[in-house]
């Protein structure tokens, strides 16, 4: 349901009468279909299947069943209650796999929240596909045994089949090394936007670039995972358990190592971005958890969609309510948003000619609302690279020198906030920005004068508080000072006026 997984106890009932087959307890399509695979899976596998009146009962019968993972606990259920087979030897085992047509086990989706729930409800153990084994393994203190066939699954009841079960070994510095395809090295020029690129990555803020076509805006948003700290084992769990849940995760794969990336296009819907559906499923800013959404041309995205993003921004989860029930979806995501000037890209290029009017320019901008802009940290201008920055062809920093910085940085931070739910500078509340963001003096009346020049609102007050504590972390220091104050100013471009008329 959602990301979650709750328990379904399979029963089922061979009675003598008229051949029948019924599965009752809100089955949805997939799972009515399951008569068919079970079927023929059973009677391919050498087994009998009963010829009399078999009712299946999916309980608890109020809750809507779908997918087709009850395939396997069906037949089983199916085999034993007929007495086609001895009685199990084995139970309080979670099983769950769907069948082919000649009795093979296929994986299915959102396995490892199904093994959390095992382990909750205090089973011994699950017996899961064999292409669901890594994922399934991941939890300590559970037996997972992996199988293939049903012929497997009903030996390994019956007692005559020893599985081995499989191991939850500690992931490898190999697995979580990482190898990207791009690198910070490859940009050329662009130093102050690098620096808040930084910045944003070790406190967590969201950002927004602002430059003409071909400046290198996507260039940039590309390579900001790869200066964000690895995963860790409780965050990876969390993604993981997303991508599994909508049959994302990759063929033998354990967990997401690497923090999601995610570029929707702009004609995206608000669903398709929030969530939401039928049977509701986790949209892209529930996919970028604990990762990067990257939103390209972003006054191009509706603004219906745009405004949706207010709230996961803010909560760091999303909810989508139904008439039966409503789910939470985990979002906390780094926003990096792109932009041209305006609708012809040109504005205050030296070397274009801007043939947009005002009036265009003003509606081109006004797309994105205020509130919106507000929830948005950094703000950076990103000019042209210059020719003989292109001709010098050598770039900057390496990702792994700034990663390692920035890793430091959110070490800090971690430490600073202790066991709260707070995990980088940008979640600070107003209490905690009181408490860890103390300002002297000359800082104060740095920002006081920025707020009456810039018109800055109470959210962008505290951001450039936030955005200062994490400057002076990454230069290790304690205390706030005014050249971080400063700097941080300088990162709310679009809030003064003039850089942008």
């Amino acid at each position: 349901m959602g990301i979650d997984a709750y328990r379904v106890e399979v029963e089922v009932d061979v009675s003598p009468g008229l051949p029948a087959f019924t599965i009752v307890g809100l089955p949805e399509t997939s799972v009515k279909e399951s008569k068919e695979r079970v079927k023929s899976a059973i009677t391919n596998s050498g087994y009998v299947f009963p010829d009399d009146r078999i009712t299946v009962n999916l309980a608890p019968a109020h809750v809507r069943k779908s997918g087709t993972g009850f395939d396997l606990p069906i037949a089983l259920g199916i085999l034993f209650a007929s007495r086609s087979i001895p009685n199990p030897e084995r139970s309080q085992h979670l099983v769950l796999g769907e069948l082919s047509l000649d009795g093979r086990i296929k994986p299915i989706a959102g396995v490892l929240s199904m093994v959390i729930t095992a382990k909750e409800a205090g089973l011994q153990g699950i017996v899961a596909p064999y292409e669901n084994r890594k994922e399934a393994s991941v939890v300590d203190d559970l037996s997972v045994f992996a199988i293939k066939t049903l012929s497997e699954a009903v030996e390994f009841f019956m007692g005559t089949l020893d599985l081995i079960p499989e191991t939850s070994d500690p992931i490898d510095s190999e697995e979580t090394a990482i190898e990207d395809e791009v690198d910070f090295s490859e940009i050329l020029g662009q130093e102050h936007v690098k620096r808040g690129l930084e910045v944003a990555a070790a406190g967590g803020h969201n950002l927004i670039m602002v430059g003409p076509p071909g400046s290198g805006k996507t260039m940039l948003a590309r390579r900001l995972p790869t200066i964000l700290p690895p995963l860790s084992f409780e965050e990876a769990i969390e993604t993981t358990r997303i991508y599994s849940a909508v049959g994302m995760l990759r063929k033998d794969q354990r967990l997401l190592t690497r923090r999601p990336f995610r570029a929707p296009h702009h004609t995206i819907s608000d669903a398709g971005l929030i969530g939401g559906g039928h049977a509701p499923r986790p949209g892209e800013v529930s996919l970028a958890h604990h990762g990067v959404l990257f939103l390209d041309e972003f006054p191009e995205f509706k603004k219906p969609v745009l405004e949706a993003l207010r709230q996961p921004m803010e909560d760091q989860e999303v909810t989508i309510s139904r008439a039966a029930s409503a789910l939470t979806f985990p979002s906390a995501f780094m926003l990096v948003a792109a932009m041209n000037p305006c609708p012809c890209g040109y504005h205050m290029d030296p070397k274009h000619e801007c043939r947009c009017t005002d009036s265009q320019i003003l509606k081109y901008r006004s797309r994105i609302s205020g509130p919106l802009m507000d929830r948005i940290d950094i703000h950076m201008e990103v000019p042209a690279v210059p020719h003989k920055e292109i001709r010098r062809g050598t770039g900057g920093e390496p990702s792994a020198s700034i990663r390692k910085r920035v890793s430091e940085a959110r070490r800090l931070q971690r430490e600073r906030f202790g066991k709260t739910q707070i995990t980088c500078n940008a979640k600070m509340s107003s209490r905690h920005i009181k408490r860890y963001c103390p300002l002297d003096p000359d800082s104060m009346h740095l920002l006081e004068m920025a707020m009456d020049r810039l018109g800055l609102s109470a959210r962008g007050y505290n951001r450039i508080i936030k955005i200062a504590r994490t400057i002076a972390d990454l230069s290790d220091m304690e205390a706030i000072a005014p050249a971080h104050v400063a700097e941080a100013i300088q990162y709310r471009s679009l809030d003064r006026g003039k850089s942008m008329s």
